[in-house]
């Protein structure tokens, strides 16, 4: 029996209930019941100005917590806005829940205020079909609280991903019995994950103790499983080097003896050359996917076979999906490499050295250090990139979180920035999508106000969708943006500088350094804090000083447009020049 209040005021109180602190997103009519619900609720609703940045928020606020970040959209084009946000986060397994409202039930078909309707009636929620893990729409208020349940458990558990939840405003406004939803609160919170049996376990043990050559790979799948203690203990007790793909960068800290590095195109010539020469290799939450693997040409990063490769991951359809599996696990991350320690420790109680590769990792990273030095000391103007990361390295703390866009930003940070604390890179991966860092990192500081929170983005993704700033303004967010500013979409203009001889469309009008907008006035003019760096000397005090202010802070940094250092292959290099000859150089 109805106690009075509506789908939209119980909704509130399950949420809160269920732990929700959080909720990014922007009004609406079809959402206002909500939003009125929300204002005396202990869950802060986070206002931005555009749906990807709420997106793109509680894609980083997931990250940040390990729990599903949550949504809140208008219909139409609301959530059309938030969609490259929701799909970045799908590529990325990130748990999320888009509550989205939808015309009312009984209008379905006569073309209401932004109804989308051109094929079927109804059908909003069909727009999400292809990136979230599951989209409902909800045409009875009763059903509402079992829903909701399934979509956090669904967001949450497997490989995670995003789900919706599409809800006529009608039902927002109906009443409804508090049973339903107070039932629902007895679930569990957390499913059990599968673990390897110690049969299995100990076929792997074995198969990389008795390796010449064995290197384990590591993707995203082990920071979201929050696995990074029991990698440590593994990689401790097998003294076996670890590989990892971009988003598996920091599942263990750079710092680690054993860490090789990123594969792939932008990787280290010692983590591909590795990869190739392993005679076993054991992979644990990881896609294999195209730039990780130089697009899975032959000679460049992996050669299975020959190498014997074994498979863990949650997901069944992501094994053998790219690569030949000689063992594939069905298994949680953590779960897995618990089993697999325990078993290690029987098997081999003395562990096994890893001291000769240790060694040739320590050599090859002064070696690397000492090439890398003339550009990362260099006072030349406008700035070298990779003296803009080594400052940034030098000046944050060990813990500090970093969000980067696309382009240098996340090449190069994936190839020569060291995360040290696990779980503290946020990079957009499979979607690479512009805009995502700079929305994520307001996410990150909600979720975890006491870090040092940092955004490294190109002057391309950070004009994407500068509104941020009025919601890390509001907020008094204190956040940091350094706009690596080359005046172009760098990496695309390179790749066409190289094989067209131009620039047509990849760079935009001006000099560097003279360039338009001006990003520090545009900060100046959300009332955040504008810095604008004008001598390569200037811009390591000027990041300190955007630290102390703990405030949104803003620094605009020319940089010269130089290509991320590449060792693997990418397949469009032969598309665009097949004869050859030709690679990823700098506009001129």
């Amino acid at each position: 029996m109805s106690d009075g209040h509506t789908v939209a005021e119980h909704l509130v109180g399950y949420l809160a209930e269920r732990g929700v602190r959080h909720i990014f997103g922007l009004c609406g009519h079809t959402n206002i019941a909500v939003l009125s619900a929300l204002e005396h609720s202990p869950i802060e609703f986070v206002n931005v100005r555009h749906e990807q940045i709420a997106s793109h928020a509680a894609d980083g606020y997931a990250r940040a917590t390990g729990r599903a970040g949550v949504v809140l959209s208008h219909l139409s084009p609301g959530l059309t806005n938030a969609a490259t946000g929701v799909a970045n986060a799908a590529l990325d397994c990130i748990p999320m829940v888009v509550i989205a409202g939808d015309v009312p039930t009984h209008y379905f078909g006569k073309h209401p205020h932004q109804e989308v309707n051109l094929h079927a009636d109804g059908s909003q929620y069909e727009i999400y079909r292809p990136f979230v893990k599951r989209a409902w729409r909800v045409d009875d208020p009763n059903l509402l609280p079992e829903i909701m349940e399934r979509a956090f458990t669904l967001a949450e558990s497997g490989q995670p991903g995003p789900v919706l939840v599409d809800v006529p405003m009608d039902v927002f406004s109906a009443p409804i019995d508090p049973e339903l939803f107070r039932r629902q609160l007895a679930n569990t919170k957390e499913l059990r994950r599968p673990a390897l049996d110690e049969e299995t376990a100990a076929e792997i043990v074995r198969a990389l103790g008795e390796a010449e050559r064995p290197v384990l790979y590591v993707g995203g799948g082990v920071t979201l499983a929050r696995a990074n203690d029991e990698l440590r203990a593994f990689v401790d007790h097998m003294g076996i080097p670890v590989a990892h793909s971009l988003m598996g960068k920091g599942a263990l800290p750079d710092d680690h003896p054993l860490v090789l590095g990123m594969t792939g195109f932008w990787g280290t010539a010692l983590t591909n050359q590795a990869c190739m020469e392993a005679d076993v290799m054991m992979a644990i939450g990881a896609r294999f996917k195209e730039a990780d693997s130089s697009s899975w040409y032959r000679g460049y990063t992996f050669e299975i076979p020959p190498t014997r490769l074994i498979h863990i991951d949650i997901d069944p359809s992501e094994i053998g999906r790219n690569y030949p599996v000689e063992i594939g696990a069905v298994a949680d991350a953590r779960a897995a490499l618990a089993t697999l320690t325990r078993v290690a420790r029987q098997i081999y109680p003395e562990g096994r050295s890893g001291d000769e590769m240790a060694g040739k990792i320590a050599r090859t990273r002064q070696e690397f250090a000492e090439q890398n030095r003339p550009m990362a000391t260099s006072s030349d103007w406008p700035m070298m990139p990779e003296r803009i990361l080594a400052d940034t390295r030098a000046v944050l703390p060990r813990d500090a979180y970093l969000t980067t866009d696309v382009g240098w930003n996340k090449n190069g940070v994936g190839q020569q920035y060291p995360i040290l604390e696990p779980g503290t890179f946020i990079t957009p991966g499979g979607f690479a999508t512009m805009g995502f860092g700079p929305s994520a990192a307001i996410g990150v500081k909600f979720a975890r106000p006491d870090r040092t929170v940092v955004s490294l983005v190109g002057d391309g993704g950070f004009g994407q969708n500068p509104a941020f700033l009025a919601t890390a303004v509001e907020h008094d967010l204190g956040l940091v943006w350094v706009v690596m500013n080359n005046n172009a979409f760098g990496t695309i203009a390179g790749l066409q500088k190289a094989h067209y001889d131009t620039t047509y469309g990849t760079t935009f009008p001006g000099q560097i350094g003279d360039s338009m907008p001006d990003y520090a006035a545009i900060a100046e003019a959300y009332g955040a804090v504008g810095m604008k760096v004008r001598a390569a000397d200037e811009f390591r005090g000027a990041l300190e000083k955007a630290l102390e202010v703990n405030r949104p802070v803003v620094i605009d940094v020319p940089m010269r447009n130089n290509p991320t250092p590449t060792t693997g292959h990418w397949n469009i290099l032969d598309i665009y020049s097949p004869e050859g000859g030709k690679g990823h150089v700098a506009t001129d």
